[in-house]
């Protein structure tokens, strides 16, 4: 029988890992998959000053939400761009009016938890990019192993027929 990992962690106790590409740069550790979480996800997210979060996205098929802990920033959503700051809580439905993207624009480093449904299959969208991600097997943000994963162009559809005899 597998060993379930603790139903409870510490932040303290977790590695931070780090993406820097570009204006997106941050530091994350995944609180939820360590303590052995399923179908709720949740990461402590810290963005330095002049960096944002993953590139403006929305899922279809997970919700998720932003509780701010401390500094200060903006919140890029469908809406447009809004001010955060500590004791902010924001959610992103499925969908379109779920599009967001988290900005420190301010001079302390920017940490925050980020919760989500842990939906498998899921199709987020870059509105920016023109791309779509699909996932099937595990959803975004676990570390399971996928069966269906890529990114694609959106004008890359083709006809349902295409290839096929």
């Amino acid at each position: 029988m597998a060993e379930r990992p603790a139903m409870r962690v510490n932040d303290a106790d977790l590695d931070w890992t780090t993406v820097d590409r570009g204006e997106t740069g941050f530091r994350r550790k995944k609180l939820a998959a360590a303590a052995g979480g399923e179908r709720l996800g949740c990461s402590l997210y810290e963005l330095p000053p002049g960096k944002q979060s993953w590139p403006f996205h929305y899922h279809t098929g997970n919700e998720e939400a932003i509780y701010v802990l401390s500094g200060t920033g903006q919140l890029r959503t469908a809406d447009g761009t809004d001010p955060l700051r500590g004791g902010d809580y924001a959610v992103f439905p499925t969908g379109e009016d779920g599009g967001h993207r988290v900005i420190n624009d301010g001079d302390d480093p920017l940490r925050y938890l980020a919760v989500s449904t842990m939906r498998d299959p899921d199709v987020t969208v870059y509105p920016d990019s023109g791309k779509i991600g699909v996932y099937a097997g595990s959803p975004p943000g676990s570390d399971a192993d996928r069966t269906v994963s890529g990114y694609f162009r959106r004008d890359d559809d083709v006809d349902y027929w295409t290839d096929e005899p």
